[in-house]
């Protein structure tokens, strides 16, 4: 580096790169450590469908209703979100900091025979680069980085004029304690132990500012459950624990 550049300002947590780093060969086990992902999986990706239709314009039941669209995920782990992304038309790019995940993804996009762009990199470099896309995801992401208001202009920065964002975390109260660390974790072990720390869980109202703070109108607001009777997840008004946060720039 040139004594006159500039190094990006980062959101990374080392601790929390290492720790999914050692989990990646778990990514697209559904009966391992990311099981729980995998049963997430299809209300994250009805979410995403339903608000990029309804913003683009879109057939919800079209089998490329996002053809055509550049999607942006950010922490894409083994690529869970983006290999179907990819199917419904979609030009997607991944990007994680941990070097293991994006190799772990890239083998498994090669399999399937999809082309995916994935990168290890950060959302603030992609910011810092120009780069920009019509969708942007940050899903289960923020509770993870050492920054939130830089993370979330970051994210903000990389969504196109009349793109959106959509992040997807969980809320900072007794309830999510209880049931995203306690249940998940100690009890029903969907978690490996330590995967959450409920002081870094960021509260729906800091959200949505730090979206509207960054030039971004919050347009839905999406609680998730977990239905035992039906062992899926499903939307609800409820965003006292998991919630899902949509937002468009004009």
């Amino acid at each position: 580096m040139r004594p006159t550049e500039t190094p990006t300002p980062s959101t990374l947590d080392p601790g929390e790169v290492d720790k999914f780093s050692r989990l990646a060969a778990e990514w697209w086990n559904p009966a391992g450590k990311m099981g729980v992902l995998h049963k997430f999986n299809p209300v994250r990706l009805t979410h995403i469908r339903e608000e990029a239709c309804a913003r683009f314009g879109r057939d919800r039941n079209a089998l490329d209703a996002l053809a055509g669209l550049s999607v942006l995920d950010i922490g894409c782990g083994g690529g869970l979100l983006c290999e179907p992304l990819a199917r419904m038309g979609a030009t997607v790019t991944g990007i994680d900091p941990a070097r293991t995940n994006v190799e772990t993804a890239r083998l498994h996009a090669k399999l399937s025979g999809l082309s995916i762009d994935y990168r290890c990199t950060t959302a603030e470099e992609r910011a810092a680069a120009g780069a920009q896309f019509d969708i942007v995801l940050a899903m289960e992401v923020v509770e993870h980085v050492a920054d939130v208001s830089l993370f979330v202009k970051a994210c903000s920065t990389l969504v196109k004029p009349g793109g959106l964002l959509v992040m997807a975390t969980i809320n900072r109260t007794l309830k999510s304690y209880a049931l995203a660390i306690v249940g998940a974790e100690y009890v029903l072990r969907w978690l490996p132990r330590g995967t959450h720390e409920w002081d870094k869980f960021v509260t729906p109202e800091d959200l949505s500012a730090a979206m509207t703070e960054n030039g971004l109108a919050v347009t839905d607001r999406k609680g998730v459950r977990y239905d035992l009777l039906r062992d899926r997840w499903v939307e609800t008004s409820d965003l006292s624990v998991n919630y899902m946060l949509t937002a468009g720039r004009d």
